[in-house]
C-alpha cells in the first residue's frame, strides 16, 4: 500500500482498552509516519494494548496529554469517544492542525463500496450476521469498526470487489462527510445524552451514515422503532423497510438485496448463537440460569431485554442485576417496567442506580458495591427455576474499566459460584 503517511507527524489521541486505538497506532506505524500516541489512562492502565505495539516505533505521553503535542503535529486522529469540547482538539483547530477519525480516513481511502450499520440496540449483531451471510457468497468480505477492530487495520486486504461491513456509532459517524453505499438503522432510543444535548442532537449525530448518499444507495430503517422510520422523509437515497420482530431481520434484507441464497441464510441462521455480552446464556447453577446483557447500556435496552426473557421464560420468576453511571438518561419508564415484570432487583452502586432508587418508590431492591457481591446476593435471592439477567441500563466507569470488564467480572462470579 503507498505510503501517503510517511514522515508525517501523526498524533493519536486515545489510545484505549477496546482494540480500535491499537489498530489505528499499527497503521500509522506501518505507514512511517513519526507517531506519538497520547492518552489520559497511565502506562499500568493501559498495559494490555501497550503490550501489542511492542517494539513499533512510537513515541507515547500517558497519564496525560501536552499542549504542545497539538501545535507541532501534520495530524491529529481523534478516538471517537474524545468529546468534540475538548481543550486540547481546540488548540488544535486554532492552529489550523485537521483532525480526523480513523473511520474519516478509511472512508477516503477504502476502494470498495461500505455497508455501514449503526443504531442504539442490535448494530452489533446486525453487523456480524451480515458479515456471516456475504461471507458464504463473498469469502474476502470484512467486518471492521465500532466492534474493537479499526478499518485501517485491514484496508490493505481489501480490493475494489471486496464487501466491507462497518459498525458504526454515533461519536464515530458524527464527524463524517461521506455515507456508505449501504446503510442500516437498526434502532433509535435516547442514549449518551451527557455528551449530546437532547435525543434530537443524538439522532443529528447518526445522520451522516446516509446523509451524503447518492440516489441508487440504499437506506434500511426499522419500521417499528418510530424516530428510525421518520428518518425515510430525508433519505437522497432508495429507502427498504424492515421489521423487528426478529434480531436478523435487518441483516437478512441486506443479504437478500446482494443475492445470498435462502439455503446459505438458513445455515448460517443453524449455527449462530448469538454474540458475546449480548443476553448471552453463561451458565446454570443449581437450577438457576444466569445470563449477561451488559451491553444494555440504556434504560431502553433493558425494557427489551426484560420483555424479551419474560416472553422467553413465562414460569420463571426474574432477578435483574442493574444500575451504574449515568449518561444523563430518564428511568422513569424502566422503573414502570422493573415494578410490572421484575421479582427482584440487584442495583450496583452508582448515579443512574440512584435515579432509579427515586422512581422505584415502595418497590423493594439490595444494593451492591462490586460484581461479585451482586452475583451472591442474585443467588441469595433466585430457587430453582429463575433466572438471573445482568442488564445494567447504565455506564460502567465508575466500577469497572468499561462495559466488557463489567461482564467479564459478571462471567467470572457466575462460574465461581
Amino acid at each position: 500500500m503507498k505510503k501517503l503517511f510517511k514522515d508525517k507527524k501523526v498524533v493519536v489521541m486515545g489510545l484505549g482498552l477496546l482494540g480500535g486505538g491499537v489498530g489505528v497506532a499499527k497503521f500509522f506505524a506501518k505507514q512511517g509516519a513519526k507517531l506519538l500516541v497520547t492518552d489520559l489512562r497511565t502506562r499500568e492502565e493501559l498495559k494490555p494494548s501497550l503490550k501489542k505495539l511492542k517494539g513499533l516505533p512510537i513515541r507515547f505521553v500517558l497519564g496525560k496529554h501536552r499542549k504542545e503535542d497539538f501545535i507541532k503535529a501534520d495530524l491529529i486522529i481523534k478516538n471517537p469517544a474524545v468529546s468534540q469540547n475538548s481543550l486540547y482538539l481546540k488548540i488544535a483547530k486554532k492552529h489550523k492542525i485537521p483532525i480526523k477519525t480513523d473511520i474519516d480516513i478509511f472512508f477516503d481511502l477504502c476502494p470498495a463500496p461500505i455497508i455501514g450499520i449503526t443504531g442504539t440496540k442490535g448494530k452489533s449483531t446486525t453487523a456480524t450476521l451480515i458479515y456471516l451471510f456475504l461471507k458464504t457468497k463473498y469469502p474476502n468480505t470484512i467486518l471492521a469498526g465500532n466492534i474493537g477492530i479499526s478499518p485501517l487495520q485491514v484496508l490493505e486486504k481489501i480490493t475494489r470487489n471486496t464487501k466491507v461491513v462497518l459498525e458504526l456509532s454515533s461519536f464515530e459517524l458524527e464527524d463524517l462527510k461521506k455515507s456508505p453505499a449501504i446503510a442500516v438503522i437498526t434502532t433509535l432510543f435516547p442514549d449518551h445524552l451527557n455528551r449530546y444535548k437532547s435525543f434530537n442532537d443524538y439522532i443529528e449525530a447518526k445522520k451522516p451514515i446516509f446523509k451524503y448518499q447518492k440516489k441508487n444507495d440504499i437506506l434500511i430503517l426499522n419500521a417499528d422503532n418510530p424516530k428510525t422510520k421518520e428518518l425515510s422523509s430525508s433519505a437522497k437515497s432508495k429507502v427498504y423497510f424492515f421489521s423487528d420482530n426478529s434480531k436478523a431481520a435487518a441483516a437478512l434484507k441486506v443479504a437478500k438485496l446482494l443475492s445470498v441464497s435462502d439455503s446459505q441464510i438458513k445455515k448460517v441462521l443453524s449455527g449462530f448463537k448469538g454474540l458475546a455480552n449480548r443476553q448471552e446464556f453463561i451458565a446454570g447453577k443449581r437450577g438457576v440460569k444466569y445470563f449477561n446483557d451488559t451491553t444494555a447500556t440504556t434504560p431502553q435496552s433493558v425494557i427489551l431485554a426484560i420483555r424479551d426473557f419474560k416472553r422467553k421464560f413465562p414460569k420463571s420468576h426474574l432477578i435483574l442485576i442493574a444500575g451504574g453511571q449515568d449518561k444523563e438518561l430518564s428511568y422513569k419508564e424502566l422503573a414502570r417496567e422493573i415494578k410490572e415484570r421484575v421479582d427482584c432487583l440487584v442495583l450496583l452502586l452508582g448515579s443512574a442506580s440512584d435515579k432509579i432508587k427515586k422512581e422505584l418508590s415502595s418497590f423493594s431492591f439490595v444494593l451492591a458495591g462490586s460484581m461479585k457481591e451482586a452475583v451472591k446476593k442474585a443467588e441469595s435471592l433466585a430457587q430453582n427455576g429463575d433466572i438471573v439477567l445482568l442488564s445494567p441500563g447504565a455506564a460502567s466507569f465508575n466500577l469497572f474499566k468499561n462495559e466488557f470488564d463489567r461482564g467479564k467480572q459478571f462471567v467470572h462470579a457466575v462460574k465461581k459460584l
